[in-house]
C-alpha cells in the first residue's frame, strides 16, 4: 500500500452569489465544477451550508438552476458559492469530470451537509483514499484542505510503533 501516492484536485472557489446571478455562470469554457449552497435550515439555523453538488457536462448556472432553489424556504437569502478546477494544466474533458465527481463526493462525505444525507451514508472508500483536495479562494465554511488519506480507511490496516528518543 503506497500512502505517498496523492491525486490532488485544486479547486478555486468563488462567490457568494444570489440565485439570480447565476445567469452569468454560462460560459461553456470554464463555467463547471462544484458549488455550495448556504442558507436557513429549520435545525441547524440561518447562513449554514446546505448543500454541496456539481456540474461537469453542463454550466454551474444551468445544474444549480435546475434544482428548484427557488422554492425553498427563504431563498432570496441563499448564498452560493462555486468552485472551479485549478492547477497548472487543463485537464481533458474526462478527466475533468473525473476530478469534479471525486471532489463532490469527498466533500459531501467530510462536510456532511443537511440536504446531501443520501450522499453521506455512503462513501466510494477505495476511489477517493489518494485524493487531496485543497480549496483556494473563498471557499467558505469548507475545511481549507481535504485528504480521502485521513477520511477512508486507507491507513486503518497499518501497524505503527510509538517513536522513541
Amino acid at each position: 500500500m503506497n500512502i505517498n501516492e496523492v491525486h490532488l484536485i485544486q479547486l478555486e472557489w468563488e462567490g457568494p452569489y444570489k440565485l439570480l446571478e447565476l445567469a452569468s455562470i454560462t460560459d461553456d469554457c470554464f463555467d463547471y465544477g462544484v458549488y455550495q449552497i448556504y442558507g436557513k435550515h429549520p435545525v441547524y439555523g440561518s447562513d449554514v451550508l446546505l448543500y454541496i453538488g456539481k456540474a461537469d457536462y453542463q454550466t454551474l448556472g444551468k445544474r444549480i438552476s435546475q434544482e428548484n432553489w427557488l422554492n425553498t424556504n427563504d431563498s432570496n437569502n441563499l448564498k452560493i458559492y462555486v468552485g472551479r478546477l485549478h492547477g497548472p494544466n487543463t485537464p481533458t474533458e474526462a478527466q475533468w469530470s473525473n476530478e469534479i465527481d471525486l471532489a463532490e463526493r469527498l466533500l459531501i462525505y467530510v462536510h456532511k451537509p443537511a440536504f446531501n444525507a443520501r450522499s453521506i451514508s455512503s462513501l466510494p472508500d477505495t476511489e477517493l483514499q489518494n485524493v487531496h483536495i485543497l480549496n483556494w479562494g473563498h471557499y467558505r465554511d469548507l475545511l481549507p484542505e481535504v485528504s480521502g488519506i485521513r477520511w477512508t480507511s486507507k491507513l486503518d490496516n497499518i501497524e505503527y510503533v510509538r517513536y522513541k528518543l
